[in-house]
């Protein structure tokens, strides 16, 4: 019964953690595709938007943050940052980190 249990246990624990294929958080890949339009594929921007890519995680996570609870006034990223959770927000300021500039 207990073996039965641990098995169960494992495949929700499987099921519900964090989609990962070779290091890439596929669920933060899919939220931040919403950011490419204004700073570019994998926050690689070409325009005078920063690009976030490849920036230290907790300096992008502080700013999220700082959008999220208005402490940084922003055209946009105030009403994107609330949308998120403090978890998914440093999911996202991981995934950009890892993206090349």
């Amino acid at each position: 019964m207990k073996s039965k249990l641990l098995f169960a246990a494992t495949l929700i624990l499987a099921f519900s953690a964090t989609a990962q294929t070779g290091g890439t958080d596929t669920q933060a890949r899919a939220w931040a595709a919403s950011c490419a339009a204004c700073h570019g594929t994998n926050g690689q921007s070409n325009s005078t938007i920063p690009a976030i890519a490849g920036q230290d995680k907790q300096a992008l996570l502080a700013k999220l943050k700082a959008y999220k609870s208005d402490q940084l006034s922003a055209t946009v990223m105030h009403q994107h940052a609330k949308g998120y959770s403090d978890a998914e927000l440093e999911r996202l300021a991981d995934y950009f980190s890892r993206q090349n500039r």
